[in-house]
């Protein structure tokens, strides 16, 4: 047994076994010896951390507390001592909950870009502003890229669902991630800059004016990288994006923060400055009611010809072209979804290298053309760690590729066994007798045709257990090709039960991806900007007055 010396509302040694007892347990304790109102009602501290009960199940002992331990007691209201309980159980949901966003992504960036053959049936691959692949610097860099990306558009939905404190620690995180890739190649993107602006916002939507002195050089910061990548008079975005202005609203709110930065350190003439550009951007991005009524009366929905008309200088035949090609270009996008997820299936086929990588379809393709079959080639590739040079050495050696198409043909046999294996297990789950299903499938009906011949033949319908007919774990082939995260086992890949995975967060993340376009960092609604301006301009104005 153990002593634990309690003192404050209740003075006294509680004996009892630390290995047994519970946090909840000692409360009620303490509450029941101090003649309390309820467990509720009492706090415990020991070494100046509040004892929190968690799951109810960790005992004393994993907390740390040991024999002649000091516990201080307190007394709040029940009300108190409930609302105090319920703001710690939050508090640990959300850090729990961050800490598996940035798991999520670490894992997610990983199996994205070192090659590995994706779990998923989708890919993330980093791309430009112009919709092309790209290859930033090594493949660390490429994954420390995707990670900040990644953790960026998550952090831009929690703003979207007002929850800036939660944006801001993953855009935090994003930071970081953004931190371990080559200097060099960040020069090229302009997410980084993008990320400092919000984090600024982040602060200026909680109203931290702890956070000034940090704000100013984070804007500073951004200012010089949008420069560096849009160019001083933004030529270069202009050109890329055929002339349509996307960074007016992503301007607006950099020098609005300024503006307000300025103010708050005593700096009005830097300040008013700011605000009163970004007055002028806020005026241009006013969409008039004629020329929305106008794209929309062509059919499209009202976001769209707002966001349409905003992007392009109030434009009304520049915002009906830009619409078009966005549509043609969800259109293409659908198309290469669908070709990027026949090409995974068909990898997966193929089983992975040694190292667990993916066959490389590139190099397959190159081997078919000269006049190899696929299935051999793809199985020389895999062998030799996608070298093209060593899968066609291999393939034109007369030994080896005997031997690879013995490999072949013994893997598809074994594929061909686990499929009937499986299809008798379910069959028999239903109620059939097994030696009359195992008849009708090595005969190679379909699943139809076995399902009919059986009925027919006992005239009854199958006894169905119902811990098994109809659980989508025991059957084989309940794969969805449409879904973003779609786990198929096959032969010589990792499979979700045998890494372990967050595949709900991992989904949530890949879907804040999927939603999000080449100019969404551009794409800003700017309501409360525009109300901030006012405010600030006011207070300048207030501050000037009293000045005289």
């Amino acid at each position: 047994m153990a002593k634990l010396r309690i003192g404050g509302i209740w003075v006294g040694v509680i004996e009892l076994e630390l290995e047994n007892w519970t946090v909840a347990m000692l409360r009620e304790e303490v509450a029941k010896r101090s003649n309390a109102e309820g467990p509720d009602s009492i706090q415990l501290i020991c070494s100046g951390k509040v004892l929190k009960d968690d799951d109810g199940t960790e005992k004393l002992s994993q907390l740390g507390i040991k024999n002649n331990a000091k516990i201080l007691a307190s007394r709040v209201s029940v009300d108190e001592g409930k609302s105090l309980k319920n703001e710690l159980m939050a508090e640990e949901e959300r850090s729990r909950r961050l800490a598996r966003v940035k798991v999520a992504a670490t894992a997610l960036s990983k199996r994205h870009v070192d090659g590995s053959l994706p779990i998923e049936d989708f890919n993330i691959e980093l791309e430009n502003q112009g919709g092309q692949k790209v290859q930033l610097g090594t493949e660390t860099d490429q994954r420390a890229v995707m990670m900040g990306l990644m953790l960026h558009e998550n952090a831009k939905n929690l703003i979207r669902r007002q929850l800036y404190q939660d944006a801001l620690e993953v855009l935090t995180m994003g930071e970081e991630a953004f931190s371990l890739c080559d200097p060099k190649v960040l020069e090229f993107i302009d997410n980084v800059p993008i990320l400092q602006i919000d984090m600024v916002w982040c602060y200026f939507l909680l109203q931290d004016i702890s956070w000034l002195s940090v704000a100013g050089i984070r804007l500073e910061k951004a200012r010089e990288g949008l420069e560096r990548c849009h160019g001083k008079d933004f030529s270069r975005i202009r050109l890329l994006q055929a002339g349509c202005q996307p960074e007016l609203a992503l301007h607006l709110r950099l020098e609005l923060l300024e503006g307000v930065v300025a103010y708050h350190t005593g700096q009005f003439d830097k300040s008013r400055k700011a605000l009163t550009s970004a007055q002028a951007k806020f005026s241009q991005l006013q969409v008039p009611d004629e020329a929305l009524s106008h794209v929309m009366s062509m059919g499209f929905k009202e976001r769209d010809a707002r966001r349409a008309l905003r992007l392009n200088n109030q434009d009304i035949g520049s915002a009906v072209d830009f619409l078009f090609e966005e549509k043609a270009k969800r259109a293409k996008k659908r198309e290469d979804d669908i070709r990027h997820r026949m090409e995974i299936m068909e990898q997966k086929q193929y089983g992975v290298t040694p190292l667990k990588k993916a066959v490389n379809l590139e190099k397959l393709t190159e081997l078919v053309a000269i006049g190899f079959e696929k299935n051999l080639a793809a199985e020389a590739l895999r062998r030799n760690e996608n070298d093209f040079q060593k899968a066609l050495d291999d393939l034109t050696n007369p030994e080896t590729n005997s031997v690879m198409q013995l490999d072949i043909e013994a893997r598809t046999r074994k594929r061909k066994q686990r499929s009937a294996d499986a299809r008798i297990e379910e069959l028999v789950s239903m109620g059939f007798d097994r030696s009359r299903v195992v008849a009708a499938v090595l005969d190679g009906e379909t699943m139809e045709q076995t399902m009919s011949r059986l009925l027919s033949e006992s005239g009854l319908l199958p006894t169905v257990d119902a811990n098994s007919y109809g659980n989508p774990a025991s059957e084989p082939n309940n794969a969805n090709p449409d879904s973003l995260s779609n786990n198929n086992t096959v032969e010589g890949t990792s499979t979700a039960g045998e890494e372990e995975r967050d595949a709900e967060m991992e989904d949530e993340l890949a879907r804040d991806i999927e939603n999000a376009d080449a100019l969404s960092d551009y794409d800003i609604e700017v309501t409360k900007e525009g109300e901030a301006i006012i405010k600030y301009l006011t207070l300048l104005a207030s501050t000037e007055k009293n000045n005289y």
